[in-house]
């Protein structure tokens, strides 16, 4: 005689969704390109129109023929590789800093009072007020931009760290010493992972802070980059180069983001499988 297997609740909510209705849902995703792709349309047609002075904005067909004539002199290739290696150089010592005082901090109430209070009152500092010391101190060239984006890098990351190991649980630590793991131990194997979801997030805030700082550095005393070559089309009133300009910051924006999402969802494996039960 056949047993009737009733599917409990548990099961219900996890179990994977009809192959029809997954279709469905995918089927919908274009209905989000509608409002972009139609105020782009209303872009160029009010630029075609007159009623959009091409001096205060270019139409969106000028846009891409002079995304292409940057492309095929060279230009942007060049400013954005130029702007990456500023953003790579600032990102990699201002995430070293950020989360090395994050552990500073966070392990011990002695270095959470000497660091704290200091990474607390450099938060509150605006870039713009920065930059005419950072003149001063370091001259015109690379090492003030490559400063003013490891500041604001490291600022997210320090208060998403220091987070993720204070909130991590307590009865954890206890069972970790009943199990006789060392302060080594329990660092590596308890606070590090525990931390890891918090950290990951500040590291998306530091990315995306990372392109703002590096719009404001780069508007001083730059002669190369994609700041440099925005301020030099402000100059001669080229709109169409500002927004082509302003469009690559965005995609690198999202590149750079999507790319600590993919490595979000490979080092949390574990929470995915651990809330799936």
């Amino acid at each position: 005689m056949a047993v009737l297997e009733l599917e409990t609740p548990v099961q219900a909510e996890t179990r994977p969704a009809p192959r029809a209705q997954r279709r469905r849902l995918g089927g919908k995703a274009w209905q989000r390109w509608i409002s972009p792709l139609a105020l782009v349309v209303a872009w160029q047609v009010a630029s075609s129109t007159g009623l959009l002075p091409t001096r205060l904005l270019a139409a969106p067909s000028t846009i891409a023929a002079t995304a292409v004539e940057l492309i095929q002199t060279g230009t942007l290739p060049t400013a954005i590789a130029v702007s990456l290696q500023r953003v790579l150089i600032g990102f990699a010592a201002g995430a070293l800093s950020g989360v090395g005082l994050a552990l500073i901090s966070g392990l011990s109430r002695k270095g959470e009072n000497a660091v704290d209070p200091i990474m607390q009152m450099l938060r509150a500092l605006p870039f713009f007020g920065l930059i005419p010391l950072f003149i001063l101190w370091f001259g015109i060239g690379e090492t003030p931009k490559v400063l003013l984006v490891a500041l604001a890098v490291s600022f997210p990351l320090y208060l998403n760290t220091f987070a993720g190991i204070r909130g991590v649980d307590g009865k954890l630590a206890e069972v970790a010493r009943t199990l006789g793991l060392g302060r080594a131990q329990l660092i590596r194997h308890i606070v590090l992972p525990g931390a890891l979801p918090q950290t990951l997030v500040g590291l998306r805030q530091s990315l995306g802070v990372a392109w703002l700082a590096l719009i404001v550095a780069e508007q001083v005393n730059a002669n190369a980059g994609l700041g440099y070559m925005i301020n030099d089309a402000r100059e001669f009133l080229r709109t169409d180069v500002i927004v082509v300009g302003l469009l690559v910051y965005s995609a690198l924006g999202l590149l750079t983001d999507a790319l600590v999402r993919l490595l979000e969802r490979r080092a949390l494996t574990w929470r995915r499988e651990f809330l799936a039960r």
